[in-house]
C-alpha cells in the first residue's frame, strides 16, 4: 500500500507537470499569428517546435522605424505566387506597415537580367532567392550588401552562408538516386557511389543521368578530389554505360516513377516523395557521400527598401520563417535547429547519420570548369546531347 501511495503521489505531481506544460504551450500557441497557428495544424507540429521565437524575432527598432517610410519591398524568387502568400502570411501579419511586390523569375530573370539592369543603375529588385550561381556575378560587380548584419545570421551553419556575408541559405537540397520499386531491389542498392561501378546490375541502361553535373557531381569533386571524381566519371560512362537524358531531373523522377528509367541519379528527394505519396513505386536512396546543395537569397546594395529587406530576410530565417517555407514548398529548413530534424526530410534514413558532400559555393567558379573539362567529352563521346536545362 505504501509504495502505491508513492506512486500515486508521483503519477499526480507528473500529471500536475505535463497540464502546466500543456498550458504554457497553449498559451504560447494562442499568442502566434493565425497563420502561424494554421501552419502548425496543417503540418501536425506542436507549437514547441518554435522554441525560442521571441529572441529570434527582435529586430533593431532603426529597421522597424525606417521601413515605414520605405517604397515597396521588391522580392524576386521562384515560388509561385500562392506559395509565396502562404509562406509570407505570418510575416505579413506580424508587420503588416511592410509593403511587398512578389515577382515570380525564371532563373534568366533572376540573374543575367536583373545583373544587366543593376550595372546600368537600374534595381529591379531588393531581395533576390534562388539565383544559382550569379551570386558571384553580382559579388563581382558590387552589388551584394552585407548580411551579417542579420541577427539571426547566426542561425545557419558555416556551410548555409556565406563567410563574408554576401548571401545566406534558402532551402537546402539533397540530390541522389531515384529508383523504381519494381525494378531495382534493395539490396542492390549502393552503399558508396563506387558501388555503382562495381555493380553489373547498373550497367547499360539501367542506371540514368541528365546532363545536370553541378547537382551532384560538383558536389563528389569538392568531397572527393579531382583525381577520385575523374576516374568515377570514367568508369561511370565508359564501363556502367548509363542512359543518357535530355530531360530536367523532376522530369525523370517521373519517367523513374513509370517505369521508363529503372534508377538516375540526381533527384530531388521532396520531388520522390510527391510520387510516392501518390502511390508511385518510386522511393530514394543516397550512396556515400550525399551530395548537398544551398539555395542562396541575396540582397542588392542600394535598394530602395533596405529596412523591408532586413525585416524580411532575418524573419525568414528565424524558426516561424523556415517553418512556413516548408509548409509553403516543403524546403528542407537551413535553420541549425531544423536541418537535421527527420520531420523536414523526405527521406531523413537516408541522409542522417551520413557523410555529406557539400558543394562549396566559393569554389563554383575555379573548381566547376575543370569538372566540365572532363564531364564535357565523356558526355558527348558517350553519345550525350547537350541538355538546355543543365542549371537545373
Amino acid at each position: 500500500m505504501q509504495g502505491f501511495v508513492r506512486y500515486g503521489r508521483a503519477a499526480v505531481l507528473a500529471a500536475a507537470l505535463f497540464a502546466a506544460v500543456a498550458t504554457v504551450s497553449a498559451a504560447r500557441a494562442a499568442d502566434l499569428p493565425k497563420a502561424t497557428q494554421e501552419m502548425l495544424r496543417k503540418g501536425h507540429f506542436d507549437s514547441s517546435i518554435l522554441a525560442g521565437l521571441d529572441d529570434e524575432l527582435v529586430m533593431p527598432p532603426a529597421w522597424i522605424e525606417g521601413v515605414k517610410k520605405e517604397p515597396e519591398l521588391k522580392i524576386l524568387a521562384s515560388w509561385d505566387p500562392r506559395q509565396f502568400r502562404e509562406m509570407s502570411a505570418p510575416f505579413r501579419e506580424r508587420y503588416p506597415f511592410v509593403k511587398i511586390q512578389y515577382t515570380r523569375g525564371s532563373l534568366h530573370d533572376r540573374g543575367i537580367k536583373t545583373l544587366v539592369a543593376y550595372q546600368s543603375g537600374r534595381i529591379l529588385a531588393d531581395v533576390i532567392a534562388s539565383s544559382s550561381n550569379t551570386w558571384i556575378d553580382f559579388k563581382e560587380a558590387g552589388g551584394l550588401t552585407d548580411l551579417r548584419v542579420l541577427p539571426n545570421f547566426k542561425l545557419l551553419l558555416d556551410e548555409n552562408r556565406d563567410p563574408g556575408g554576401l548571401w545566406i541559405g534558402q532551402k537546402i537540397a539533397y540530390r541522389c538516386m531515384a529508383y523504381n520499386t519494381k525494378l531495382i531491389k534493395k539490396t542492390d542498392l549502393p552503399k558508396t557511389w563506387d558501388d555503382l561501378l562495381t555493380n553489373p546490375v547498373w550497367r547499360n541502361g539501367t542506371l540514368a543521368i541528365p546532363d545536370i553535373p553541378s547537382i551532384w557531381l560538383s558536389m563528389l569533386w569538392d568531397a572527393k578530389g579531382a583525381a577520385w571524381t575523374t576516374d568515377f566519371m570514367t568508369k561511370l560512362f565508359t564501363v556502367v554505360k548509363p542512359q543518357l537524358r535530355k530531360e530536367g531531373s523532376s522530369a525523370v523522377v517521373g519517367l523513374t516513377a513509370a517505369g521508363e528509367v529503372p534508377a538516375f541519379i540526381g533527384a530531388a528527394d521532396y520531388r520522390v516523395r510527391e510520387y510516392a505519396q501518390k502511390g508511385a513505386p518510386v522511393s530514394y536512396h543516397c550512396p556515400e557521400p550525399v551530395p548537398v546543395g544551398v539555395s542562396q537569397l541575396m540582397m542588392l546594395k542600394g535598394g530602395p527598401a533596405p529596412n523591408g529587406a532586413f525585416m524580411f530576410l532575418d524573419w525568414f530565417l528565424s524558426k516561424e520563417g523556415q517553418l512556413a517555407q516548408f509548409i509553403g514548398d516543403h524546403s528542407i529548413p537551413v535553420h541549425k535547429d531544423l536541418e537535421q530534424d527527420a520531420r523536414f526530410l523526405p527521406f531523413p534514413d537516408e541522409v542522417l547519420g551520413k557523410k555529406l558532400a557539400v558543394r562549396d559555393e566559393e569554389k563554383i567558379r575555379t573548381e566547376y570548369p575543370k569538372l566540365m573539362a572532363v564531364y564535357e567529352p565523356l558526355w558527348k563521346g558517350a553519345g550525350g546531347e547537350t541538355s538546355p536545362k543543365r542549371k537545373d
